[in-house]
């Protein structure tokens, strides 16, 4: 990974996630930390995907067809399967309390899931339990 981990970021996702530490290092070297409003759109259905995001704080809601089909809570990612599969968003994802959020790029996120095949084996069957 190109940049030093971000320690603030470590932290962070240490405390909501139960990644291997080498997994955390990585995410906190290349992703972005962002906050994000309540009642804001953190991506649309149906649209091209140009990021992903995993939740370090607050609260997003998953949207379908205008329905709520999800409330995802810090530690969640969403928005990485498009993303890695060149897919349009499946579903809308709505801040529904102000959040903070490591937001991620497609590079990155295929460099990781190169460097991390079994963190994105679990990622893939994390989504794939969602779609049944």
């Amino acid at each position: 990974m190109a940049r030093k981990s971000d320690p603030e970021i470590v932290a962070a996702l240490e405390a909501v996630t139960d990644y291997d530490p080498a997994v955390i290092n990585d995410l906190a070297a290349v992703g972005n930390r962002v906050n994000i409003p309540d009642r804001w759109s953190v991506m649309f259905e149906k649209t091209s995907a140009d990021m992903a995001y995993i939740l370090l704080d607050g609260q997003v809601e998953v949207r379908k067809d205008g329905a709520t089909i999800a409330t995802l809570d810090p530690g969640a990612i969403f928005g990485e399967m498009a993303l890695i599969d060149h897919t349009l968003r499946s579903a809308s994802v709505i801040a529904i309390t102000p959040i903070s959020a490591l937001r991620l790029d497609h590079e990155s996120l295929a460099q990781l899931f190169q460097d991390h095949p079994a963190w994105a084996d679990q990622l893939r069957a994390a989504a794939a339990d969602y779609k049944n």
